[in-house]
């Protein structure tokens, strides 16, 4: 007597997993991005910050 050989059956994606996915992913790369925009902000702003105090210069080099 043989023993019945049982296969996985395929399924299609699911499509409410593909959605949560995608937007997971979406909003973990998107909070990363907004950071570094926040981040460079700050940078520039303290730049032109301390321009304005006259903390320091841009001084265009002639050649």
């Amino acid at each position: 007597m043989a023993g019945k050989i049982v296969h996985a059956t395929l399924k299609g994606p699911s499509i409410v997993k593909e959605i949560c996915a995608a937007s997971a992913l979406a909003l973990f790369a998107g909070s990363f991005w907004k950071i570094h925009q926040w981040n460079e902000q700050k940078r520039v702003k303290s730049f032109y910050d301390l321009l304005e105090k006259g903390e320091i210069a841009v001084i265009a080099q002639e050649e």
